[in-house]
């Protein structure tokens, strides 16, 4: 077990990078396709913030508390 600091620092990129793409897809969205809702965009920060952690593990770049035992 790892403790949190530890945790923090593996963690703290992976973060940052969720959430640069969430707000960079947010942007796209709203510039090249069409104005969303609250709600809209409520969903694409979950697909993204649900989905961006087994992407990086199938891609290898998780970090050691991400990988499964």
């Amino acid at each position: 077990m790892t403790d949190w600091k530890e945790r923090i620092r593996q963690l703290a990129p992976h973060w940052a990078a969720m959430f640069i793409l969430m707000i960079g897809v947010l942007a796209v969205i709203e510039a090249y396709v069409m104005t969303l809702s609250f709600w809209q965009s409520l969903v694409i920060v979950f697909i993204i913030g649900f989905g961006y952690p087994p992407v990086v593990r199938r891609l290898g770049y998780a970090p050691p508390v991400w990988q499964r035992q």
